[in-house]
């Protein structure tokens, strides 16, 4: 038996049948959890955000501007309001990794959403400029499990070119350098070993973040937009100080390319 026959035979590769609808539902979670919590059902915005790190949402509350929705009805996280240019927006964070990320965007596309919007902060493979600044992920690199519950083991998993190049050039607009490429997405950010990195490397890979392939394998499955953008702030803790985001730690910048692409998804005729 080769390497590959024994991958195939793995539990992440077996009874998988994409076609099959799940027995367990976000519908039937989010129907359970209002009955418990006693709680109406509303309808997220139109327009939410996955903010994995949290600081997009300590920022509006310390502000003021975020206001928490009591209506919410998930078990593992808190929602916000906020307007941003006159739109009303929906934020979560602190969904870190792929299983936690998809978890989440099941449960807000159930609940109304329309266009959802990751930025994740991530270590920098290949260079574009000094961090920290944005990269539009494009493709993804599929190292984690959650995606290949949802679609076949293809190498990457991508955003649509229409929804690209409409966020691409709502993007020229935004004080910091956004670029268009790929990333690496992985489940285990402490094995990012020497020999996994040099790989990326040789694909051209620009960064390492833990959700973009497992959100735009639920996106086209789901036929739901989704968008997503790696904040490269780090060098995986090998350079001099890492990790620094910019003011408001990064939430500023961020809600720029959130705002951007809100802007990209009104210029075309549908959410695709």
């Amino acid at each position: 038996m080769t390497d590959f026959d024994e991958q195939q035979d793995s539990p992440l590769f077996e009874a998988k049948q994409f076609d099959e609808p799940s027995v367990f539902t976000p519908e039937s979670l989010l129907t359970e959890a209002r009955r418990q919590k006693d709680l109406p059902e509303t309808d997220v915005p139109d327009v939410c955000v996955l903010d994995p790190d949290g600081d997009i949402v300590r920022h509006l509350v310390s502000t003021g501007q975020g206001e928490k929705d009591r209506t919410w009805p998930g078990y593992h996280t808190d929602l916000y309001r906020f307007s941003l240019n006159g739109h009303e927006v929906g934020i979560i964070g602190c969904a870190v990794g792929a299983p936690f990320a998809v978890l989440v965007a099941e449960q807000l596309f159930a609940c109304g959403c329309q266009f959802l919007v990751s930025v994740t902060s991530s270590g920098q493979i290949v260079p574009k400029d000094n961090p920290p600044y944005f990269v539009l992920i494009e493709r993804a690199l599929r190292d984690e499990g959650t995606s290949h519950h949802y679609e076949s083991p293809d190498q990457y998993a991508t955003l649509s070119t229409d929804l690209r190049e409409r966020v691409e050039a709502a993007c020229q607009s935004v004080s910091r350098p956004v670029y268009t490429g790929a990333t690496w997405t992985t489940d285990a950010p402490f094995r990012e070993t020497e020999a996994a990195i040099e790989r990326a490397r040789d694909e051209g890979i620009l960064a390492v973040e833990m959700e973009a392939a497992a959100l735009y394998t639920f996106a086209a499955e789901r036929n739901c937009p989704v968008v997503c953008f790696a904040y490269v702030t780090n060098e995986m803790g090998q350079g001099d100080s890492e990790f620094e985001k910019g003011d408001a730690n990064g939430s500023t910048a961020a809600l720029e390319i959130v705002d951007a692409a809100i802007t990209a998804r009104e210029s075309g005729s549908d959410d695709s």
